[in-house]
């Protein structure tokens, strides 16, 4: 059996991708693909539990070491019980969110040793990568004014400083300067058809999908 495509949704607050993340499956899904949405933190029952205790409560509930932890502690419960399961049936997964979300968040938005994050990636992920990584980016206060929009109460990390988030989009756009053949830039800026019309080409032209 084909292993199944994994592809990863990342960017800051408020840039749009849980949206996408369902057009896409709906467009592949009508092409044939067996399809699995996820996300990160969560995507697994004791995943979930780890996520409520990240995206809520004050700002500086953790530090950067323990939120890294509890991050790949609930990844490591998504890729055995979810990720690789579905990978090996043939299933596309579409993840909302995954490793680089640690790296940006962690090493980059709270300045955590970047190295440190490198060895918990390598213990637990191992050299499991996406086949495509899509970056949504648009500038920070436009992110964090469709978040307040959105009005959700995970918003933890939307109540961060401004320079957090300047931060955090800058590392999402160097980890892509980085790994150019796995990552690609969307201009979240755009509207939702222009942002899904995008994300359908990368997919076409990276991964070879028809649909």
């Amino acid at each position: 059996m084909t292993r199944g495509r994994f592809i990863t949704f990342e960017g800051g607050e408020g840039a749009g991708k849980s949206t996408q993340v369902t057009r896409l499956k709906l467009a592949l899904e009508t092409a044939g693909h067996a399809v699995l949405t996820t996300r990160e933190p969560g995507g697994s029952d004791g995943g979930e539990d780890i996520r409520a205790l990240l995206v809520n409560g004050e700002t500086h509930r953790w530090e950067p070491l323990t939120e890294a932890l509890l991050n790949y502690a609930a990844r490591h419960e998504h890729l055995e019980k979810v990720i690789k399961p579905a990978l090996a049936s043939g299933t596309w997964v579409i993840c909302d969110r995954f490793a680089d979300s640690t790296m940006a968040y962690q090493g980059y938005g709270h300045g955590m040793d970047r190295e440190t994050i490198r060895r918990l990636h390598r213990l637990v992920v191992g050299d499991i990568a996406p086949d495509l990584t899509l970056i949504f980016d648009l500038p920070v206060e436009a992110g964090l004014e469709r978040a307040g929009i959105r009005g959700q109460g995970e918003d933890r990390y939307e109540r961060m400083g401004l320079d957090f988030h300047e931060r955090l989009r800058q590392g999402f756009l160097d980890i892509a300067g980085k790994e150019p053949r796995r990552c690609v830039i969307v201009d979240a800026l755009a509207d939702m058809g222009a942002v899904a019309a995008a994300v359908r080409a990368a997919v076409r032209d990276r991964l070879g999908a028809e649909f």
